[in-house]
């Protein structure tokens, strides 16, 4: 065997075995375990949020406005996790439905201000609590110290995440 194909044989065995022992590391269990609980809450909301009309990324963004006197794109993209170019489209569709209206604020005439109508409020105060009526009804036998427990490892995985 030339040395140069011993080499590719050795490398390839040494990729075989950091594979067998990749698939046995435990965190593997974990990240398994929060891409199927997203996936299942996100069926679970979507499928209510469209029974009230509205689709799941409509609802974020009249739910992230409501009680507020409106927002910056900027701030409704990073606190929805929408794109900024999806966003613009899903204001546009909020606009036509008359339930959103884009503000130029005085202060900064170069961004917009995403804030509801009247009926845009009228909306959210209708679906929010429905919604999350909804919800809450997965976490009806959980205690307050096991939600907190969850938020609590939940938050420090994300920091984990964000600071690597």
């Amino acid at each position: 065997m030339s040395k140069e194909n011993s080499r590719e044989v050795s490398a390839s065995t040494s990729f075989v075995g950091m594979s067998e022992v990749a698939v046995r590391e435990p965190f593997l269990g974990v990240l398994r375990e929060l891409a199927e609980a997203y996936h299942a809450f996100s069926s679970y909301s979507a499928a209510h949020v469209r029974e009230l009309g509205l689709t799941p990324a409509q609802f974020d963004v009249v739910a992230t406005l409501g009680r507020t006197d409106g927002l910056p794109l900027s701030e409704v993209a990073r606190k929805t996790l929408i794109t900024k170019g999806t966003l613009t489209g899903i204001i546009d569709r909020l606009e036509a439905k008359g339930l959103v209206f884009r503000k130029v604020p005085s202060d900064d005439r170069r961004s917009f201000h995403a804030v509801l109508t009247s009926a845009g409020e009228a909306l959210f105060a209708r679906v929010f609590p429905l919604h999350i009526h909804h919800l809450k009804h997965v976490f009806a036998d959980m205690s307050l110290e096991d939600v907190e427990r969850t938020r609590r490892d939940l938050r420090r995985l994300r920091d984990r995440f964000r600071e690597a």
